[in-house]
């Protein structure tokens, strides 16, 4: 048996990581982040290679990634997680401030930020993994609560896209039952 929607009981962050290539910038909703070692400190983050996000971390090996809140709003979510940087400036109206990397930070909605360089990359199908070796980082609000992915999907009602690390059709009128 292969219940996907088994997966749902993983917690994730939800994030927003940005790039830059030139002088233009690039920033999407993920919730496949972790820290994957503690020194030097190290995290990785999935993004899917259709992303305007990913071309723009390939190009320029850095990326920030900015925690969101669980206060966040759907409609600020969906700025950046239902909206490609290819149609619309998503930075336009958002606080935000270039880091020492040269990418953007976002400040709205947000209890702390990372800062990467990419130290490497691993292919895994429709995604690329970024492994980034963390040059800077800052609790911006400690009283604000990360939001997770659990959260976000069964609190306020959000949903992954297609694209998304996480993404599981979900089963229509599903019935709860074990096999023993």
């Amino acid at each position: 048996m292969l219940d996907l929607e088994s997966l749902f009981n993983l917690s994730y962050p939800m994030c927003i990581i940005c790039s830059k290539k030139g002088n233009r910038f690039a920033g999407c909703i993920v919730n496949a982040v972790f820290q994957i070692v503690p020194e030097p400190p190290m995290v990785t983050v999935s993004l899917n290679k259709e992303s305007l996000t990913h071309d723009y971390i390939t190009d320029s090996g850095i990326f920030t990634v900015s925690i969101l809140a669980e206060g966040t709003t759907l409609e600020f979510i969906g700025r950046f997680g239902f909206k490609s940087s290819r149609d619309i400036d998503k930075f336009e109206q958002v606080e935000y401030k270039t880091g020492q990397n040269g990418a953007p930070i976002v400040f709205d909605n947000v209890v702390s930020f990372l800062e990467a360089k990419v130290v490497e990359t691993i292919d895994v199908e429709t995604h690329t993994l970024f492994i980034g070796k963390i040059t800077a980082c800052e609790t911006i609000d400690d009283s604000k609560i990360p939001m997770t992915y659990t959260y976000y999907r069964d609190v306020k009602g959000g949903r992954a896209p297609r694209t998304a690390a996480t993404y599981i059709k979900r089963k229509q009128n599903r019935k709860k039952e074990l096999k023993r």
